[in-house]
């Protein structure tokens, strides 16, 4: 569940307030005795952390899709035989 903070046109508090993303957005500010509306603010959001060794799009395939793969690239060429110069 994510922080949502709001403001309040009236009083100008910021403050946030942990809801789900299905609640409805709040209206009326929370300090006691103001009747201010409140906007909720846009914010940055939470970023996704990759934590361990590294990732790589290749971490993650499946052996089949690796065998494929391996069977799609093309053969090594031959080099062509040394003739010996005779004398």
């Amino acid at each position: 569940m994510p922080n949502y903070d709001y403001r309040c046109e009236k009083c100008e508090q910021v403050f946030e307030v942990f809801q789900k993303m299905s609640d409805n957005k709040l209206t009326a500010c929370i300090k006691d005795g103001c009747s201010g509306v409140v906007k909720r603010l846009l914010g940055a959001g939470a970023g996704v952390i990759f934590r361990g060794s590294g990732f790589y799009e290749t971490d993650n395939r499946s052996k089949s899709y690796n065998d494929g793969a391996s069977k799609e690239k093309p053969a090594p060429k031959e080099k062509p035989a040394k003739k010996k110069v005779s004398e």
